[in-house]
């Protein structure tokens, strides 16, 4: 029974009428290579022999105007796979970016460009002279049928040669393989931890932690240079190997023509058309020889993405449902974070009704966060499920839902772009819609002061913003587009009093709205705006109700636990 085909062998599989068209126009290519070997022939058996100017001037423009043909033969045959790599790489690069961010959502950020890097080197490939050599190999049995004709000891040469050339590229392949793909792994590992060290740039520089880092860097670089440098010398004994024998080979044979031609067996043109289409015979090996590396490489990088678009299948299209009202409802919800073994959140129930602003609050490591990523489906449930409006929240169409929601996460990270950009959600831009957005974060006039304003470009750590002025940018984002649900994580950590007074405006607000409010804070300057209190410990939900009914309760089990744990140590001293 046949496997299903890959999503990439399918992709490629799209192009093949391309890769048709380049294998006819390789066709009429190596015919037309042939015509140096027939033009020499000629000028020695023809011209030479009846010393005709006439014929020598008449093979000459045929010669040239077929050799134009050949050229324009081999841009055509370029073009038609520069546009397959086009191609290729249009079909591939949108699924490719939305696996990638599937990627970091299931392992908690931990994800790497390197599969673009991938898609680039598999279009290079695919554009690149190496490829050529696969589409020309196939006609050496041609050549060597025709060097056969001209007389079977230059036939008997071709084939050895050509057996000789291929033992070499296999030695090649096998020589090289293994060092080629553990640099390959060392290479993506190096350059992860080189991207993760630069995004803690100011940590590393405060605690002086850089030569540390950078031996390590060196460690495992050195390692990489060295694979590298042992696939590299065998390669490139290989290719040295090759080139002499082919050019020694194609000389020799011009000296075995000689020979024949001595003993009147064949005619000198034969002797010159011999020795020339010999070494067209064996020049696509030697090419894939020595563009093996590349072959490897593309191939690496080929079952690199059939790997990950495997593990990330599609997702089928889903018929869009009304915009949600914010009824949330956990049935025995069980959540492992991404690279967990163990569940944060274990077995949780509760309904939220739309409109109600919710406090979640419990110490640290609790799973308040994790809980919070789970209503928004950024991380699905283990066990049981999570719902809004009783829909699966894992399942709904995020394009859609994203417009209604608003998150701001504990550590805020801004995008690359415009202030305005990055409160718009790089959606198409709406200045009034901003403007309200930042007017209700109470950031609106510190976006003024700044150089260009909502112009003002910044990078992804916020550039020339404080880490308070950061956090009200993002609650922003957050606020913009009016959303009927939003989820703030510690949207007070670094704010000052003035920040801390525009949230509390921005919250009302927003309850005035009947927008549904989740908060995780550890504040309780909050807490007095809030409709109902959930309290979470160690996973479980162990207070939830009215807020005035959650706090006396807290409070009671806070006073329970100080004085057991004063008692206990009234003990401990009296024994």
């Amino acid at each position: 029974m046949r496997l299903p085909d890959s999503e990439l062998a399918k992709t490629v599989r799209l192009c093949r009428h391309s890769f048709q068209s380049a294998a006819v126009f390789s066709l009429f290519i190596n015919l037309l290579m042939l015509l140096p070997s027939i033009y020499m022939m000629q000028v020695y058996d023809r011209v030479l022999g009846s010393n005709s100017t006439s014929t020598l001037l008449m093979l000459t423009l045929l010669a040239v105007a077929l050799f134009a043909m050949l050229g324009a033969l081999e841009w055509v045959r370029s073009q038609i796979l520069i546009r397959v790599s086009t191609r290729f790489d249009l079909l591939l690069n949108e699924r490719l970016y939305r696996v990638l961010f599937r990627q970091a959502l299931m392992s908690g950020g931990k994800s790497s460009t390197q599969p673009l890097s991938d898609l680039l080197m598999l279009r290079q490939f695919l554009s690149g002279n190496g490829l050529f050599a696969f589409f020309d190999a196939p006609w050496l049995p041609v050549y060597v049928g025709l060097l056969f004709l001209f007389h079977p000891s230059f036939g008997v040469v071709a084939i050895f040669s050509a057996v000789v050339l291929i033992l070499l590229a296999i030695w090649n392949e096998q020589a090289t393989h293994d060092d080629l793909e553990q640099a390959n792994k060392v290479s993506v590992e190096n350059g992860n931890i080189t991207a993760r060290n630069l995004r803690n740039a100011e940590v590393v520089h405060a605690l002086g932690m850089l030569p540390d880092l950078l031996a390590r860097w060196q460690d495992k670089q050195k390692k990489l240079i060295m694979l590298q440098s042992v696939a590299s010398e065998k390669a490139g004994l290989i290719a040295a190997l090759s080139k002499t024998y082919r050019l020694t080979v194609q000389s020799l044979i011009l000296g075995l023509g000689a020979w024949l031609a001595i003993d009147k067996e064949i005619s000198p043109g034969l002797m010159i058309g011999g020795s020339i289409l010999l070494g067209r015979a064996l020049a696509p090996i030697d090419i894939m020889i020595g563009s093996w590396k590349q072959f490897l490489s593309a191939r690496t990088a080929y079952e690199r993405l059939n790997t990950l678009l495997g593990q990330f299948p599609a997702e089928a299209e889903r018929m869009p449902l009304p915009l949600p009202k914010g009824t949330f409802t956990a049935e025995q919800a069980v959540i492992v974070p991404p690279g967990s073994k163990s569940a944060v959140i274990k077995g949780v129930n509760f309904t939220i009704e739309a409109g109600t602003f919710v406090a979640l609050i419990g110490a640290s490591a609790s799973g308040k966060s994790t809980l919070a990523r789970a209503l928004l489906g950024i991380w699905p449930t283990a066990n049981g499920v999570i719902r809004l409006d009783g829909a699966d929240v894992a399942q709904l169409d995020r394009s859609l839902l994203g417009s209604c929601v608003g998150y701001l996460p504990q550590d805020i990270e801004l995008f690359d772009g415009t202030i305005a950009d990055n409160i718009a959600r790089f959606g198409e831009l709406d200045s009034n819609k901003v403007v309200a957005a930042a007017q209700a974060a109470g950031v609106h006039e510190m976006i003024l002061q700044l150089p260009k304003g909502y112009d003002t470009e910044i990078g992804g750590t916020g550039g020339l913003l404080s880490a308070g002025q950061r956090q009200r940018v993002g609650l922003a984002r957050a606020l913009y587009g009016d959303p009927v649900l939003v989820v703030l994580d510690e949207p007070n950590s670094n704010l000052d009093d003035l920040g801390e007074q525009a949230l509390a405006r921005a919250l009302v607000a927003l309850k005035v709205r009947g927008c549904t409010i989740i908060v995780i804070t550890h504040r309780v300057g909050i807490l007095g705006m809030v409709d109902r209190i959930m309290v979470l410990n160690e996973g479980l939900l162990v207070l939830d109700g009215p807020r005035d009914e959650v706090l006396a309760k807290f409070n009671q089990n806070k006073q329970q636990q100080q004085q057991s744990s004063l008692a206990g140590n009234v003990m401990a001293k009296g024994v």
